[in-house]
């Protein structure tokens, strides 16, 4: 009996001795699941030759220490046991066995059942290759100059748009001309001193600067005297009543900028002659519209005073 009880308590110790390192544990927990090897491959997406070496505690036949500890957390995650607990025991184990003496690197792999799978990772790298090349085709068009046809379709729109009464007529083109309104000496010069008018200017006499004029100016000692129109708007006098002035621009933007002259308030109208009243040859009374007669003179009677008088009746 006792030669028995000693067999069954050995036949006992063996698989306790068995589950005490990890992979032992891992096995027993797959067979009692009725799952087979090739099942937690597909659970994990592990090899199924790396389970097997996880299963047989051979951390050699890994590819590392990170790959090890990795292999067997997802392992014990796919058969419901403390993945925590199985990756302390498997580095425990690591390090009592001859790779052990190697460095530990201190990182771990991602598990891989939670690796998104290649067509995924196919469809990312497509959009990626799609938002480069729409970049890359907005920039050349934004680094690249107009051409002509493009700047004439660009300028023709607002033009086509625009009512053709509408368009303003830039000052540069309106013309500037000077009229004396009485005998005047004058002077008129570009920028570069070039006289373009020099000399008296009879009354009634006009003269047109030349549009190409650059920089124009005047000098006279009678501004009163010219009459200056740009466009045919008169331009206020440019100075004073007989007051030198010169080196005064006569451009037709500096003319327009000094404004335009009043035009002339036109004289009020005569008041009509209101007609005299005359009397009524009834009443006495002043009428409207009819002319006041005048006295016929009286001639002297004839006979002293007394014969133009009048005789009251006798009652």
């Amino acid at each position: 009996m006792a030669e028995e009880n000693q067999l069954d308590t050995g036949a006992d110790s063996v698989p306790e001795a068995q589950l005490t390192t990890p992979g032992a544990k891992l096995r027993a927990a797959r067979e009692a699941q009725g799952l087979s090897i090739q099942d937690v491959a597909t659970r994990t997406r592990i090899a199924q030759r790396q389970l097997e070496a996880v299963e047989r505690d051979d951390y050699a036949a890994l590819p590392g220490i990170p790959y090890a500890v990795g292999f067997a957390r997802a392992y014990a995650r796919a058969v419901d046991l403390d993945e925590v607990a199985i990756a302390a025991e498997v580095r425990h184990g690591v390090h009592a066995s001859d790779i052990g003496a190697n460095r530990y690197e201190a990182f771990e792999p991602v598990d891989p059942a939670r690796v998104p799978p290649r067509r995924l990772a196919w469809v990312v790298a497509a959009i990626v290759v799609l938002l480069i090349a729409g970049y890359t085709i907005w920039r050349t068009q934004l680094l690249t100059p107009p051409t002509g046809e493009e700047i004439a379709q660009e300028q023709a729109a607002p033009a086509a748009a625009r009512p053709t009464g509408a368009a303003p007529v830039p000052a540069a083109a309106q013309p500037v001309v000077f009229t004396a309104v009485d005998d005047v000496w004058l002077r008129i010069y570009d920028e570069a001193g070039e006289r373009l008018k020099d000399g008296l200017m009879k009354k009634g006499e006009s003269f047109t600067l030349p549009p190409a004029a650059k920089g124009p100016m005047i000098l006279t000692g009678r501004p009163q005297a010219l009459s200056v129109t740009v466009g045919g708007k008169p331009i206020p006098p440019l100075g004073a009543a007989d007051r030198t002035i010169a080196d005064v621009p006569v451009n037709a933007e500096a003319l327009l900028a000094r404004g335009t002259a009043p035009a002339a308030a036109p004289e009020p109208a005569a008041p009509a002659s209101r007609p005299a009243p005359r009397r009524s040859p009834a009443t006495g009374t002043p009428t409207l519209n009819s002319p006041v007669p005048q006295a016929a003179p009286v001639a002297p009677a004839p006979g002293g005073a007394g014969a133009g008088s009048v005789q009251p009746t006798a009652g």
